[in-house]
């Protein structure tokens, strides 16, 4: 069970990829959404009914590659995928999504390094989330879905 554990938040070789690989995946995520016809209610239902999955997945990962180890990413695909809740299927809006995302993501602008500090699966997740969810309001603002 761990091996799957460990698959699912590398997403298997994605994790291992030698130059940024939370980059990639949140591009393969970008590029997955721009992809798909699901958006709305349907995309953040699939991003609610991950997110316990992510964090279980990341706390048994953690064990075997260690604290928030940079080849776990399966929080950066919860955490891009909360940035696109609000993105308009435009490229530009999937680019803005992405841009601030990742940005936020790496910079960790307070609060966002506190939430790191959680132990676990949790700790690991919670900052992306937080940062996916600060990309949304930011994009939601900027495209006048939010305000």
């Amino acid at each position: 069970m761990t091996r799957v554990a460990v698959w699912v938040a590398t997403l298997g070789p994605v994790g291992y990829w030698p130059l940024g690989p939370g980059t990639l995946a949140s591009a393969l995520v970008a590029g997955l959404w721009w992809a798909l016809p699901v958006r709305g209610w349907a995309w953040l239902l699939a991003v609610i009914v991950l997110i316990p999955l992510g964090i279980a997945c990341a706390d048994r990962a953690e064990a075997v590659l260690g604290h928030d180890d940079g080849r776990i990413v399966i929080d950066e695909v919860l955490g891009m995928g909360t940035a696109l809740l609000t993105a308009p299927h435009t490229a530009v809006g999937v680019v803005a999504a992405f841009v601030l995302f990742r940005t936020l993501d790496i910079g960790k602008p307070p609060p966002l390094g506190r939430l790191q500090r959680v132990r676990g699966g949790s700790g690991v997740v919670l900052d992306d989330l937080a940062a996916g969810a600060l990309a949304a309001a930011l994009v939601g603002v900027g495209y006048g879905v939010i305000g």
